[in-house]
């Protein structure tokens, strides 16, 4: 996932270098941008922000995230493929 900070306005951007843009209105400070990515997702998967956890990228934009028992799937968001188990 690839988060752009100080953006306009929040929303998924497309498909940037293999992952998910995200444009977020947040500051990349104090970790800000973090906390409004999970809620971003938070809402935009219909969980709660718990259910969202950053595994990578506390400090950087490419990041990696696990959204558990996601309840819908944001429209027009390519969906990944399944990984095996």
């Amino acid at each position: 996932m690839q988060v752009q900070p100080r953006a306009s306005c929040d929303e998924f951007a497309g498909i940037h270098a293999g992952a998910v843009k995200i444009r977020l209105t947040s500051p990349p400070v104090d970790g800000k941008a973090n906390a409004a990515l999970i809620a971003f997702l938070a809402k935009a998967f219909g969980v709660a922000k718990r259910q969202v956890t950053l595994l990578k990228g506390d400090t950087g934009r490419a990041k990696q995230l696990r959204i558990q028992a996601p309840v819908r799937f944001p429209p027009g968001l390519p969906i990944p493929p399944a990984r095996p188990v």
